[in-house]
């Protein structure tokens, strides 16, 4: 309701204004020589190309020529509510005042034709696109597929061959006494020594005795 209330009051302030601005410029044009309806063309003239020029305005902020045009008629709508005020004599207008009414007409005729047919391009100029983002490069699957599974057989390597046993050189005063040792055993057994019982016999190491037992053979 108050939103209202608010507009018609606007409204109502807006026309009350637009007649008096009206009514001020028709005096001066008609003070200025122009009778008839030519007082009643100024006004409208002048109110028209305010309202063209703040139009532009409100569509293109940044738009010089319309700035121009909305201060050269608001110039003119100021001017004649100045002058109607008691301080210009309107029985006798001076000769300048007389030449901007007279020509008034044709540069309202020059703004309103240019702000009309001002293409929108050239009032603000378009920005540029921006380029296409790349497409995006699919990211390797950081987990390997499995392969297949792969069994490697080793063959087995040789073992080493050993250095032959280097022979065991038998004393011939030890070797005589194992054969002596050799058939006492066998006159007293009739079986030949083993090689264990001549290791036992003679007390020597294996190897020694293993030596004497093949030299007995």
């Amino acid at each position: 309701m108050s939103r209202t209330i608010r507009l018609d009051a606007v409204l109502i302030q807006a026309v009350i204004a637009g007649a008096l601005s009206f009514s001020h410029l028709h005096d001066l044009a008609e003070a200025a020589g122009q009778d008839g309806w030519k007082a009643w063309a100024y006004p409208i003239s002048v109110d028209l190309l305010l309202v063209a020029a703040w139009r532009r305005m409100r569509t293109h902020a940044d738009n010089r020529a319309a700035w121009s045009w909305f201060v050269i008629a608001l110039a003119a709508s100021l001017g004649a509510n100045i002058a109607t005020a008691g301080l210009l004599d309107l029985n006798a207008v001076p000769a300048w005042l007389r030449i901007l009414v007279a020509g008034w007409p044709a540069l309202a005729f020059l703004g309103g034709t240019l702000l009309a047919h001002t293409p929108a391009a050239a009032l603000a100029e378009p920005e540029p696109e921006p380029e296409p983002a790349p497409a995006p490069v699919p990211l390797a699957d950081p987990t390997p597929e499995p392969g297949p599974d792969i069994t490697v057989e080793r063959a087995p390597e040789p073992a080493p061959e050993l250095p032959p046993a280097p022979a065991v050189a038998v004393p011939p005063a030890l070797l005589d006494h194992a054969r002596k040792v050799a058939d006492t055993h066998h006159a007293t057994t009739g079986a030949r020594i083993d090689p264990a019982t001549l290791r036992a016999r003679l007390g020597v190491p294996g190897p020694l005795a293993d030596a004497i037992a093949a030299q007995l053979a």
